[in-house]
């Protein structure tokens, strides 16, 4: 069984991903860090490798899907409140994302989002405490 999660995630411009997301109150891991390649710390096991666009073709034979034009993958954080979805949205607005839908609001969870630089779509979502049932 996996203990830890690697999403790999391709960008056009390293430098000004690594801009955004820092804004964000994103660190990264500099033993995983290259011209070509960054680690960023999303949780204790969880991890976003932002590649550039030919250090990520080194990984598939597919071509790369223009996040701006179509949706490959909906990253989806937790947040502790409706406040902090909220405000790490503001945050990634700010930093030059943008937003692709309104909040929703399901009474027991609670989901905003942004889309990053390259027009990754991060989902943020706050959930009731027992929302979740782990049985």
């Amino acid at each position: 069984m996996a203990t830890k999660i690697f999403v790999n995630l391709p960008v056009k411009n390293l430098n000004e991903s690594v801009a955004f997301f820092t804004q964000l109150g994103f660190t990264f891991n500099s033993q995983f860090t290259d011209e070509t390649a960054t680690c960023m710390i999303v949780a204790e096991d969880i991890f976003v490798m932002l590649l550039t666009e030919a250090k990520f073709k080194t990984f598939t034979p597919k071509q790369i899907c223009d996040a701006a034009k179509y949706t490959e993958v909906l990253v989806c954080l937790t947040s502790e409140s409706r406040e902090k979805v909220d405000e790490m949205v503001s945050k990634a607005v700010a930093a030059g994302g943008t937003t692709y839908n309104e909040p929703q609001d399901h009474g027991f969870m609670y989901g905003h989002g942004f889309q990053d630089l390259d027009g990754h779509i991060w989902e943020l979502i706050f959930m009731e405490p027992g929302a979740i049932n782990q049985g």
